[in-house]
This record gives C-alpha cells, structure tokens and sequence, in this order.
C-alpha cells in the first residue's frame, strides 16, 4: 500500500505539473507596497528576494513546503507512536489518506499546506513554558497574515493543542491563564482587521498594474483573474457561496463515503479518548473536537471550496489523534489491526484514491 501511495502521489505530481487547472500564482506577487493589505505575507517575503516573480516559483515554493510536511509528518509519528509492523496500518491510513499529502500535492501552491506544517511543529517542540503559548500565538498571527481563513481552519486546532499539550499538563494560573485570553484576543483583532480593513486602498486597474510589475512575464495577464479577491467584501464571498450552493452540495454524499471509509481510524481514535486517565481531559478533548469541526462548517457557509475544507477538517483530525495519545492513559490501546478484512478491503480503496480535489469532489 506503501509503494502504492508513492507512485499515485508522482502521478498526481505530474499531472499537477503538465494539466494545472490553477496555478495561485497571484499569492506570490500580492505584498503590501499599498499598506497593510490581506493574504498578503507570503508576496511580501519573496519580495524581499527577488523583483521579479517567475511561474515556477509556484512550484519550487510549494514543493519545498511539502516535503518538508512531509518530514514533519514522519518525525512525528515516529515519536508519537513508533514504526513497526504494528504501526503500519495506523500509517497507511493517515499517510496514505486521499484527505492527505495526496490532496496537498494536488494543491501545491495553496496556503492550506503551511498551518499543517506548523502545527505539526507546535506538536513536536516541548511545550514546557508559557513561551509554548506565546510560540503558537505568533503562529496563529503568521498564518492571518497569509490568509485570515485560517483563523477558521488551523487556528482552532493550534488552540486545543496548546490546552492539550500545556494547560492541563501545567495547570491553570492567573498569568498564564491572562496570557491566554490576551493572545487570543491579539489573533482575534488581527483577523477583524484583514478582514475589514485589508482591502487594497487602490483602484483595480491600478492594482493589476503593480501586480503585472511584479511578473518575469507580464503578458500572462491570464494569471491575474482572481485579483478581484482582495476587493471582495464577505457579504460577495457568502452571497456566491450560497449561489453555489445547490451544486456543490451534491458532493456531501461523496465526502461522507470517503469519511467512512477511514472508519478504522476513526474507531482507534474514539479507543484513544476512550481510555484517557481523565474525565475532564475526555471532556476537553471532545468539546475541540466539536468546536474545531463547528469552524469548518463556517466556512462552509462563507467560501465555497469545500473539497479543501473537508481534507482539511480531516487533517486536523489527524493532528489531534497525535496530540490526544500524548496525554495520559490508563490502558494500552489496540492499534488498528493488519488482519482485518474489512480494514485491508478500506485501506485499498483510500490508497488508489489519488485525491479529493479543490471545490467538487476529484
């Protein structure tokens, strides 16, 4: 399943790089030459290295993010659980998901890769001081500034981690507790503020032209189609949202299958929160659970990408898998078992499934 998985990731690969249906090109050149301006962070730091953005910089970028994911992604199973032949079938099912690497190779050069790599690194450093909260508070800024939707999609998940991994191994104080609440409130202000005053002061024509300013090849002005997006109130982006919304909402039934074909995975999860130590922590762990996933359906509401959406939830499902079995227990878990036919009959399946896809369902 392993070897398999590997070979549908290159295929998917090259299929990215001869048929790309979308190259967010337009991320690399957008930087804030008019003043604070949103999904803005990740232009501005090229702009320090290079006038003049070339197309397959798209991919050079992306492609480093996502290798090291992927190194990420390893070194943390490792820890967390180890690698044996007992593991692999616990691997192959979050490795190997459609959810996945597979569908982050299918998005290269979208943002959605960064808040996974980072919160893979809130998972691996040691959360020992108050400095873990101030570490992720500011990555939780960091990904704002490159896109404010993240506030929605890894936020969450960086906050529970933070709970999970430093409150309830410490305790709550008054400063540490004080330091909390100001760091989420310095996130939140952070996002009412690219949302409502990120907009580009310019006219249009007059953005285009700094953007085509920008480009190795200025004539791609075809690159250019979405830069309308930082002009776009919220009330547009949930009026075409829900515009969508009769269409879109036909692939519910495919993400629902593809959900439960990761039962096994699912079923060792709940064993996890099952058998913590702890009722408050099952508590706790249940109601992030809840909340994270109540971000994700906000955002259903509010941007119409929904394959994206839901291989993220699923990721960030998988991230607090790791984050629940660093808690105490007070049994041995089984992990999924490698002679179960139904488990195999599942695990072939989501190991040829190359990947979910941007806004339909493949």
């Amino acid at each position: 399943m392993l070897a398999i998985n590997a070979a549908v990731l290159v295929g998917v690969f090259l299929h990215k790089i001869a048929l790309p249906p979308y190259v967010p090109y337009i991320h690399l050149l957008v930087d804030y030459h008019y003043g604070f301006t949103k999904r803005a962070l990740i232009g501005a730091i090229v702009a320090l290295f290079t006038a003049k953005v070339p197309v397959w910089l798209v991919f050079a970028l992306a492609g480093a993010i996502w290798l090291v994911t992927l190194g990420l992604f390893i070194k943390l199973f490792r820890r967390t659980f180890g690698f044996g032949d007992a593991q692999l079938p616990l691997f192959v099912f979050i490795a190997g998901s459609p959810f996945f690497l597979k569908n982050f190779m299918h998005t290269l050069g979208h943002f959605d890769i960064d808040g996974c790599a980072l919160t893979l690194v809130l998972l691996l450093i040691p959360a020992r001081s108050i400095g873990y909260v101030l570490i992720a508070a500011l990555v939780s800024i960091a990904l704002i500034l490159v896109h404010h939707i993240f506030v929605l999609m890894y936020v969450p998940v960086i906050a529970a981690i933070v709970v999970l991994r430093f409150y309830l191994a410490h305790g709550v104080t008054r400063l540490n507790a004080a330091i909390g609440i100001a760091s989420l409130a310095a996130v939140g202000i952070l996002f009412l503020v690219a949302q409502f005053a990120g907009t580009v002061p310019v006219p249009y024509d007059e953005f285009i032209r700094h953007l085509q300013s920008r480009m190795a090849d200025p004539s791609r002005t075809d690159l250019l189609q979405f830069g309308y997006i930082w002009y776009q109130p919220l009330s547009k982006e949930i009026a075409d949202t829900w515009g969508r919304m009769p269409s879109n909402i036909l692939g519910i039934p495919v993400f629902a299958l593809l959900i439960w074909l990761h039962t096994p995975l699912w079923q060792y999860f709940a064993r996890l929160i099952g058998a913590l130590a702890s009722e408050l922590h099952r508590r706790i762990v249940i109601a992030s659970l809840v909340l994270i996933s109540a971000g994700y359906l906000i955002m259903f509401a509010v941007v119409f990408d929904y394959s994206r959406w839901i291989s993220n939830w699923a990721v960030c499902m998988f991230l607090m898998l790791h984050a629940v079995k660093m808690l105490p227990a007070s049994k041995e878990v089984s992990l999924i078992p490698p002679d179960d036919r139904k488990t195999n009959i599942f695990g072939w399946i989501i190991t040829v499934i190359p990947r979910v896809g941007i806004v339909r369902p493949f």
